[in-house]
């Protein structure tokens, strides 16, 4: 499997403000950012696969529903996301 315990650990580790706390909106948008990413080359191959393009979208709507909560409640940890994950807005 793509998403391993590791995985999730290392990134909210790294985006989040502990590996304890995976409810950050930091260590979920770098853990929805990373399975947008894996699910966009799977796509990438399988161009009719609608029932994981649908679900790329969702995902993509629910990262943009937690910057949008992080814009208005402190732009500067939005900022500080966007850059970290090279996101483009």
């Amino acid at each position: 499997m793509y998403l391993t315990k590791k995985i999730k650990e290392d990134l909210f580790k790294k985006h989040g403000e502990k590996a304890e706390n995976t409810g950050s909106a930091e260590g979920q948008i770098a853990l929805f950012t990373f399975r947008i990413n894996h699910l966009t080359e799977h796509l990438k191959k399988n161009k009719k696969d609608f029932n994981t393009e649908r679900s790329l979208v969702k995902l993509v709507g629910k990262r943009r529903a937690l910057l949008d909560y992080l814009t208005k409640k402190d732009i500067l940890r939005y900022r500080a996301i966007v850059k970290e994950l090279d996101l483009r807005k």
